[in-house]
């Protein structure tokens, strides 16, 4: 049996890593493209975020600064928006496109979409499965042990579930934060489409992501041996 730094079985996870580093590159890339362009109307990023999310009836929903370069999200715990110091005070198309995704998940959880409320969910469960299931895998390889290897495969299938729940939701955040920076006006139809150049590089991550947990699926159960024989 070949250590696990040897195993041959990594070679599946090399078409997801190029992707995925391609699609890290093209993110940066494309919003640093639409960093340089200042939108017309001349508002922040999060001044577009606060009257989005007021149309919405979430004043009660705060816009944070956070430390860091595309550090942005929404934290559903405690409903709250946070922009990261690249998108805070900026006036680009790109930052006002990142901003109005993350108020595109406060929307979502305003409604109560039911792909954000899958993921948000299974989080624990999925961080304790993320966590462990490559140890007990390896361990039962170690020590011949096929129930600590199941188990392994059960808890990976939960960061599966979250991978496959995670696409819905972030390509619906994209839709509505077009739609409404399209309908409020706070981007001029031209701008609209570097916004959406911005927001569809950044869906590439999360597509990479997704494979590359399906990758490492096919590898653990190729280590399994649920392809043939294991040496």
């Amino acid at each position: 049996m070949f250590p696990f730094f040897f195993d041959p079985t990594m070679i599946l996870l090399i078409p997801a890593l190029l992707l995925a580093v391609w699609a890290q590159m093209r993110v940066k890339s494309v919003f640093m493209r639409y960093s340089a362009i200042g939108s017309r109307r001349g508002v922040t990023a999060a001044m577009a975020a606060r009257l989005i999310l007021d149309r919405f009836g979430l004043q009660d929903v705060p816009v944070n600064q956070v430390r860091g370069n595309l550090t942005d999200h929404y934290d559903p715990r405690n409903r709250s928006l946070s922009l990261s110091d690249s998108v805070y005070g900026s006036t680009s198309i790109a930052a006002i496109g990142v901003a109005a995704h993350e108020v595109g998940h406060a929307i979502q959880d305003s409604v109560d979409y039911s792909p954000l409320k899958i993921r948000n969910a299974i989080v624990p469960v999925v961080g304790i499965g993320s966590s462990m299931a490559f140890p007990l895998f390896f361990i039962g390889i170690l020590f011949y042990s096929p129930m600590l290897m199941d188990l392994g495969v059960f808890l990976f299938l939960g960061v599966i579930l979250f991978h496959i729940v995670t696409l819905p939701v972030e390509f619906d955040a994209s839709n509505r934060a077009l739609k409404v920076l399209a309908d409020t006006g706070i981007l001029s139809t031209d701008e609209i489409g570097g916004a959406a150049s911005v927001l569809r590089a950044a869906s590439w991550t999360y597509i990479a992501a997704t494979l590359m947990a399906f990758a490492q699926l096919i590898r653990l159960l190729f280590l399994r041996g649920m392809f043939g024989s294991r040496d």
